[in-house]
């Protein structure tokens, strides 16, 4: 063994004979020696008689698996699966050494003695997984195909393990990989993505989510506005308020993570985890507004800083010009930093956020020890310690200023978002499915019982009205005092008349005051708001990078980019900071603030939304880790969320589903080329399939008759006028499958089934038709259509009607094709199948046409190619004002007239009317065309014109007659002048010739054909399409050849004709 015993001095590895113990151990990279060691001591007894695998990291060759047996290296049949190579950023070879007992039996080593491989982790990453590498299991053919097939691909594999092209990238090989991609240790795809990701920050649950949602929740609410809510609302309303948005919060909390449970979560945040579970279309509006609403509230929360500032500024005396150009200059300055620190890198910036967390902690804690020293100077602006008359008067709630329930509650609620400052940097988690839960649901627990607990304390602590005037205090004790200040001995009834720069109510100081060290308080300000930017700024630019990635919108693409290990957006912390320093310019954040609400909010709902629709739709994927959600909970909050919009605000909640609902409308028109598995696709599976067990139970009824075509096209892009005239009578109205038979070897039509369906289902979406392709194989035409006509379809979609396209060449084709040909007729009639046969004198088959633009300068046509083209694409286009010409001869059950009738009811048909043609008698013409007309009035057709033709059993032209007879000749059996066994042997060799006694017996019938062309060039030479009643031969009676010469006489040399015959049930009815 080469590379293994490398280092182990002359002894092999192997072990006794007597030792029958088996283990598998893994060897790293140079431990080899130390193992080798381990096994030669008296100690290492265990280790003696073990199964050794040795993964020896980079070899300079590639080797398959080896099995040292008795000495001698043998390839076992597991190297095909497991053998070398494949390394990814190495760009070496990696050797698996099996050293075992000379025994075979351990050559049966579970998972090692077969190419079928054991499940592991590798064979479900996606191509472009950041942990490590995709392995390709085995594919089927590779264990079920013949063995000569399968070692004709093995020595493919072994001889050439990766075959790599120039610029390094593995080669595919026709089944999957070159092998060697399939053999990458499981350790080792670790190991190479350890190697790159040197210099990768990735945090932990502490550090990325909780650290960051805390920070973004305690914003300046905290420090600024909760003293005034509980001013207005009472301790008991404030504490109800705080507890109604937690319950909004809490439920979007579990939804965010079951979404992020629910696999593998990367960058991107709520835009990933909405779009991965709604698709493009609600996603790609979601990320385009909630980007945007983070970078709008960067802005929002450095005015809110920059505010802070300038008020210190102003009581010092010490502005630069006035306040509103001090609050835009700080502000600029601000954010000028705050870019810095995020550009920096993400270590950077966390470190940031835990000094900022530091801050805002003392601070919170400064206020707590504040509340148990009262001092005498502060009783005078209304802090008095903890006291139970105030607490019992701030208890209920004293509204004043127009204020109300809600809108303290919205004024209240933006304090309570950001509870997704963790899951918006899911890319930079070291495990967002375990972080994001715990972080999320943990800030959200803590930021609510602080909030709770400052709005008791202060609730009970501080009066609502005060003067701040020291001589305020009771010298004689009043006996009628009602308020709790004035049982405290002081007298703020002044306050009732004028306005009170102190309490509860009209100071948004209050919590500086009651604090133990007042700057402290100030330094919680500026940390929150900071804190809370910093979070913003970081989080804008990633969702907008994930947004951008995914190229819903195809403009935005060159943010994309990433830059450094981090792959951070530097493009999008431009873009975000001229966006937050425009805000900030325009200083007007009394507008913009509910709209950023209402944006955070819309994203809220739809990730609520996102949990109750993955649920609804009772998708096999849809297996959240995190177990504590409900589908119905999830559906309340998503409503909650969209009833808090209009509280807030119910402009801006209009505005915001506009936008929303813009964007959704967009991206659903550009139909983004992606999939991602969305629950939008998994409940469209799931309605489908309901109404389709739902309509399997329901009888059919003539009313609802509808043409279900299954059209003989083979592929669909070689016959389009086929395709497009089928289409034209059943878009919106009855199914339509495009048949497709595959002849041929059975091995190369299998590889063709596949590739086939994806790619002829794409040209028909691509080509906005509304159809299945379903291809098939089979030995022959008749044996393919018969499966295709006995088994395609579902329950009540099932085709009623095969459509096909008219066979040119019958006369110069061999003559069993024709016979095949014919046999698909009586087939379809055999099983209750109308039949539609669909002729254009230039033909439909246009696949010897396609590909030459591709392959350089196009070659000019032929005029008989020129035209074919031109004729395979007239039923795209608007029909104009021309006419519709019915020859309804036989009534087949009504299919001959509703054909006609759906054409109309189409957009490109609508400006043509329908003519009726029918047979009749020369002397009762006026009566058949009345009684025709009448029935159609019954139908409700709409009709041009009635011509009842007299003169159909009139004898053709002898010119005519001649033709036909000339065209029949040569598959003429001619028995007469022959010996009647010799007769009779070549008809049953050849059934398709005609015979002189079937010629003589359908004489008249196929003299009617001859006559029914002329009358129809005479009459119908100029209609844009005509539909008529398709001739029938009885089986066995008529021979191949014959009716084929029928259809030819019948249909040369006219417009695009329709030879129609229905199963001769009725399909059209005038009963209501």
């Amino acid at each position: 063994l080469r590379e293994g015993n490398k280092g182990n001095g002359s002894r092999p590895l192997g072990p006794t004979p007597s030792q029958s113990r088996f283990q598998v151990d893994l060897v790293a990279e140079g431990s080899g020696r130390a193992a080798a060691d381990e096994s030669q001591k008296p100690g290492g007894e265990e280790a003696k008689g073990r199964f050794r695998v040795n993964f020896p990291g980079v070899g300079p060759e590639g080797g398959g698996v080896s099995f040292q047996n008795g000495g001698d290296t043998v390839l076992s049949e597991g190297s095909l699966h497991s053998g070398g190579g494949g390394g990814g950023g190495s760009g070496g070879h990696h050797h698996y050494y099996y050293d075992t007992h000379t025994n075979t039996y351990y050559l049966r080593t579970f998972g090692h003695n077969t190419i079928d491989a054991v499940p592991r982790i590798d064979h479900y990453r996606h191509t472009a997984a950041e942990l490590g590498e995709k392995l390709i299991r085995p594919s089927l053919a590779e264990l079920h195909d013949e063995l000569d097939k399968v070692r004709s691909c093995r020595c493919l594999h072994s001889s050439a393990q990766v075959l790599r092209s120039p610029d390094g990238a593995q080669e595919p090989f026709e089944d999957g990989y070159a092998n060697g991609e399939e053999g990458t240790p499981p350790g080792e795809a670790d190991a190479t993505y350890a190697a790159d990701s040197k210099g990768i920050v990735k945090f932990g649950w502490i550090k990325g989510v909780l650290v960051r949602c805390m920070l973004n929740i305690w914003g300046v609410m905290l420090f600024i506005r909760l003293s005034w809510i509980v001013g207005q609302a009472g301790i008991g309303l404030s504490v109800l308020v705080i507890l109604m948005a937690t319950v909004v919060t809490t439920i979007t909390g579990l939804s965010t993570s079951a979404i992020a449970t629910n696999g593998f979560v990367r960058g991107g945040g709520a835009y990933y985890l909405i779009s991965r579970s709604l698709g493009p279309e609600f996603g790609g509006a979601i990320g385009l507004i909630f980007a945007f609403a983070n970078a709008v509230a960067v802005a929002m929360y450095v005015v809110g800083f920059s505010e802070t500032v300038v008020e210190l500024l102003q009581e010092n005396n010490a502005l630069m010009l006035d306040n509103v150009n001090d609050i835009r200059i700080i502000g600029a300055i601000t954010v000028l930093v705050l870019l810095g620190i995020s550009v920096a890198g993400m270590e950077w910036e966390a470190k940031a956020q835990i000094v900022l967390l530091v801050i805002l902690l003392l601070a919170i804690g400064d206020f707590i020890i504040g509340t148990f020293i009262p001092m005498d100077w502060k009783k005078a602006k209304g802090f008095f310690g903890y006291k139970a008359e105030i607490f019992t008067e701030n208890f209920g709630p004293d509204f004043r200023d127009e204020q109300t329930f809600f809108t303290v509650f919205a004024i209240f609620f933006p304090a309570a978002t950001g509870i997704l400052a963790g899951a918006n940097i899911s890319g930079d988690l070291s495990d967002p499915q375990s972080a994001i839960p715990k972080g999320t649901l943990l800030a959200i627990l803590i930021t609510t019982l602080v909030y709770i607990g400052i709005a008791v304390s202060v609730g009970a602590c501080v009066v609502r009205d005060a003067t701040g005037n020291i001589n305020s205090t009771i010298i004689t004790e009043l006996t009628n005092c009602t308020t709790a200040a004035c049982k405290l001995n002081y007298d703020f009834s002044s306050c009732q008349k004028t306005q009170c720069p102190y309490g509860l109510l009209h100071s948004f100081q209050v919590m500086s005051m009651v604090s133990g060290f007042a700057p402290l308080i100030s330094a919680g300000i500026f940390s929150a708001t900071l804190s809370s930017a910093l979070a913003s700024l970081v989080s804008a630019p990633k969702i907008f990078q994930a947004l951008c990635k995914d190229n819903i919108y195809p403009g935005l693409l060159t943010f994309a980019k990433g830059y450094g290990k981090n792959n951070e957006p530097l493009r999008g912390y431009i873009l975000t900071f001229l966006i937050a320093l425009g805000f900030i310019l325009i200083a007007e954040l009394n507008v913009i603030a509910p709209i950023i609400s209402n944006f955070f909010l819309a994203s809220y709902a739809l990730i609520n939304f996102s949990v109750f629709h993955a649920s609804l739709a009772k998708s096999p994927g849809w297996r959240p880790a995190f177990k504590y959600y409900n589908m119905w909970v999830s559906l309340v909050g998503a409503i909650l969320c969209c009833i808090v919009m209009f509280v807030i605000n119910w402009w801006a909640a209009l505005l915001t589903y506009v936008i929303v609902l813009g964007l959704y409308i967009y991206v659903t028109y550009k139909k983004p080329d992606v999939n991602w598995g969305s629950s939008t696709q998994a409940l469209t599976y799931l309605n489908a399939l309901q109404h389709s067990v739902r309509l399997a139970g329901v009888e059919d009824h003539v009313k609802n008759f509808r043409p279900q075509c299954l059209v003989m096209t083979g592929a669909p892009n070689s016959r389009p006028a086929l395709v497009h005239l089928v289409h034209a009578f059943t878009k919106n109205v009855g199914l339509m499958i495009c048949g497709h038979i595959h002849m041929g070897p059975r091995r190369q039509a299998m590889k063709e089934l596949a590739t086939d369906l994806a790619r002829y289902q794409r040209w028909l979406i691509r080509n906005k038709m509304k159809a299945f392709y379903a291809p098939v194989h089979a030995e022959d035409l008749r044996d393919g259509g018969q499966y295709l006509m006995q088994a395609v379809g579902l329950g009540r979609m099932r085709p009623n009607t095969l459509v096909v396209g008219f066979k040119k060449d019958w006369k110069q084709a061999d003559m069993r094709d024709v016979e095949t040909y014919i046999n698909l007729f009586h087939d379809a009639f055999d099983i209750q199948y109308g039949v539609v046969v669909i002729r254009l004198k230039e033909g439909l088959d246009i696949s010897h046409l396609q590909g030459q633009d591709s392959k350089g300068p196009r070659a000019p046509l032929n005029l008989a190619d020129q035209r074919l083209l031109d004729a395979s694409s007239q039923f795209q286009k608007k029909q104009g004002k021309n006419t519709i010409d019915v020859w309804w001869l036989f009534d087949d059950g009504g299919l001959t007239l509703l054909i006609p009738y759906l054409l109309t009811t189409k957009k490109k048909w609508k400006d043509c009317k329908i003519r009726v043609f029918i047979g009749g008698k020369i002397n009762r013409i006026d009566h058949d065309r009345r009684a025709m007309a009448t029935l159609l009035s019954k139908f409700r057709i709409d009709f041009s014109d009635i011509m009842v033709l007299g003169d159909i059993n009139t004898k053709p032209k002898k010119e005519n007659i001649a033709a036909f007879e000339e065209m029949v000749e040569p598959f003429r059996l001619h028995e007469d002048d022959k010996e009647q066994d010799i007769a009779e042997k070549m008809k049953e060799d050849e059934p398709w010739r005609i015979t002189d006694n079937e010629l003589e017996l359908y004489k008249t019938k196929s003299y009617r054909q001859i006559r029914l062309n002329e009358l129809l060039k005479e009459h119908s030479s100029t209609a844009n399409v005509i539909v008529m009643s398709l001739p029938v031969a009885r089986k066995s009676a008529v021979s191949s050849a014959l009716y084929m010469a029928w259809l030819e006489a019948l249909s040369k040399d006219l417009p695009p004709i329709l030879l129609v015959r229905g199963n001769h049930q009725s399909v059209l009815t005038f009963y209501s």
